[in-house]
């Protein structure tokens, strides 16, 4: 009997472990303890509502040829630019290196390349972005920045134990399996059918044909939703932002520096259901602007099939195409070219 507690200690403590440590968590991923609960996408995963229930299916790469190129491509970016979604074989580049937002990198441009860098933002998080200073591609050249930090003890474990999320993840680790997502799908439908509610992470269209993150939709996130008051004022110091973030890259010897917004799903499925703001229309032709921008909005608007997944707030493979066709356009663009909108 004692060894059967001890058992039923240690399976608990693993789960629990599972919750609490990066590694612990990554290690039950591995080995087939815990599911992967993004399997369907992000937003399937918050709601739970079957219709929005589709499996991620990886997206060809492009393979586009580097033999004769010239160009370094440096991108910031966030989820849509993570490695599961883009890799250097989707560029016409000899060279590619990403720094994701809030993990500072460092970079050594070669200066008998042509070096470009693309600043690549989701429309919610864009303010957020450019209220401080752009550091996180960190150019050796730069003497006027100190290398970043060593990772102290302190912080290692802060980065290895989470207790905020804990509960969070702790519910991925317990919960992720199909057997829990059985009744978790039952639970949301009774409640949409019966309440008319989701959960408060998402929303539905007014058509409940589309499901949105609460924060492109939430007037109260006023940093996040496309529905949030955006004043001239607060644009231009935004537009101030990138300027001057794209000048110091180019002093420190970028040739080109490119911006690229990416809509929110509700700003292109569903943009009357609340008074758009219209950010990237209001960023991309702002007279002050001196960034020459990817204009993925006007391709995403106009585009025959939604460009989003499903259950998701990234891209599906029609929307991924239609970004990586204008960022392969800007890359043939040399500075010498006069357009600004590419």
């Amino acid at each position: 009997m004692r060894f059967v507690r001890y058992i039923a200690l240690a399976v608990a403590l693993i789960l629990w472990g599972g919750g609490l440590s990066t590694t612990v968590s990554h290690w039950l991923y591995d080995i087939g303890v815990v599911a992967d609960d993004y399997k369907y996408g992000d937003l399937y995963r918050m709601s739970a509502l079957p219709q929005f229930k589709e499996e991620a299916v990886p997206c060809p790469v492009s393979h586009l040829s580097s033999d004769t190129s010239s160009t370094h491509l440096y991108i910031i970016g966030d989820s849509f630019t993570e490695p599961q979604r883009l890799s250097k074989d989707d560029f016409p580049v000899s060279h590619y290196q990403r720094a994701a937002w809030e993990h500072p990198q460092r970079a050594q441009l070669n200066p008998a390349k042509r070096n470009v860098l693309l600043i690549e933002t989701v429309e919610r998080h864009f303010r957020e972005h450019f209220t401080h200073p752009v550091n996180e591609l960190v150019i050796q050249s730069d003497t006027t920045r100190m290398a970043p930090p060593k990772v102290t003890l302190y912080r290692q474990l802060g980065q290895e134990f989470h207790r905020i999320d804990v509960e969070e993840r702790l519910e991925s680790t317990l919960f992720s399996g199909a057997w829990a997502f059985w009744f978790k799908e039952l639970k949301a439908h009774l409640t949409l059918d019966w309440f008319n509610r989701t959960t408060g992470n998402v929303s539905l269209s007014e058509d409940k044909q589309h499901v949105f993150t609460n924060l492109d939709t939430d007037t109260s996130k006023k940093l996040n939703s496309s529905f949030a008051p955006l004043s001239d004022q607060e644009l231009n110091t935004l537009v101030d932002s990138v300027n001057v973030t794209a000048a110091r890259y180019k002093r420190l010897g970028f040739d080109a520096v490119y911006l690229s917004i990416i809509p929110n799903k509700a700003s292109i499925l569903e943009p009357d259901r609340d008074a758009y703001n219209h950010l990237i229309e209001r960023v991309q032709q702002h007279p002050n602007l001196q960034v020459p921008v990817v204009d993925v909005y006007s391709s995403y608007k106009s585009a025959s099939q939604s460009p989003y997944a499903q259950g998701d707030t990234h891209w599906n493979c029609t929307g991924r195409a239609l970004w990586l066709d204008r960022v392969t356009d800007l890359l043939h663009t040399r500075p010498a070219d006069k357009q600004r909108i590419l």
